[in-house]
């Protein structure tokens, strides 16, 4: 395959993943990035697939818009913006070989850790802890987003054992995610990706992304879930492997 035919196909693939997340199927947005990657350098990649994010993001939010805890979001936020400063020094700093190695092992530990979660295994956080600790999850959280879009289980970790309701959960995830992928970019604005050619690139998938959504919305009642989570899982374990190896043999 040609690599710019290799590049659509990853594209296309990794923008509909995308949009089943946003349609109904959490966390599976995660194997967008590491599909992205095996058709180009990850940071662009990841650059191309922010605007989408962020018109997903709009519509989550206004679906939403009043529910959400301002007290999560005043703890993690800040934490959030540090993280998505180290990920940009970090990006800044080493070369695409060494990010797409970061990539696999991101995607790796993501995919290995919703595989135990989906066994019935969790890191089990008070429901009371301070909100220092929070701030670390949120730093994290910021980091692995900027790398690899991947900031869900960060936040999770610390967010779910406070057992919100379900509309302000969804809610203040929405609001979290909105604002850390504004913080975003910035980042990748200083690193150069948000070029003509990237932008254009942005603009031909969104419909993709549009599609894609809704046809999450529909098949989230028509489908197993949880064999859906395991194969999504298990790819997602096996990309970041190859990333990995790809960044080892470079």
């Amino acid at each position: 395959m040609s690599p710019d035919l290799l590049y659509l196909a990853c594209a296309i693939i990794a923008v509909i993943i995308s949009g089943l997340a946003k349609g109904g199927f959490a966390g599976v947005g995660a194997l967008a990035m590491p599909i992205m990657a095996l058709g180009v350098d990850p940071v662009r990649g990841a650059a191309i697939l922010l605007p989408i994010l962020i018109l997903q993001d709009a519509v989550s939010v206004w679906a939403f818009r009043r529910s959400w805890d301002g007290h999560i979001l005043a703890v993690m936020l800040p934490g959030m913006a540090i993280g998505v400063g180290l990920g940009y020094w970090f990006a800044a700093q080493v070369s695409e070989t060494v990010v797409l190695g970061a990539l696999g092992a991101i995607s790796t530990l993501f995919g290995l850790q919703r595989l135990w979660v989906e066994r019935g295994g969790a890191i089990v956080l008070p429901s009371s802890s301070p909100g220092w600790v929070g701030t670390l999850f949120g730093i994290a959280s910021g980091f692995t987003s900027q790398i690899a879009h991947a900031g869900s289980p960060p936040f999770q970790m610390w967010v779910l054992p406070k057992k919100l309701p379900r509309d302000m959960l969804v809610g203040t995830t929405a609001v979290a995610f909105a604002v850390m992928n504004w913080m975003k970019v910035p980042a990748y604005a200083a690193l150069g990706q948000f070029t003509h050619a990237n932008l254009m690139a942005t603009a031909l998938l969104v419909p993709v992304a549009v599609v894609s959504t809704f046809a999450g919305v529909w098949l989230v009642r028509r489908v197993d879930a949880a064999r859906f989570y395991t194969l999504i899982y298990v790819l997602m374990v096996l990309l970041g492997l190859k990333l990995m190896a790809d960044a080892i043999l470079a």
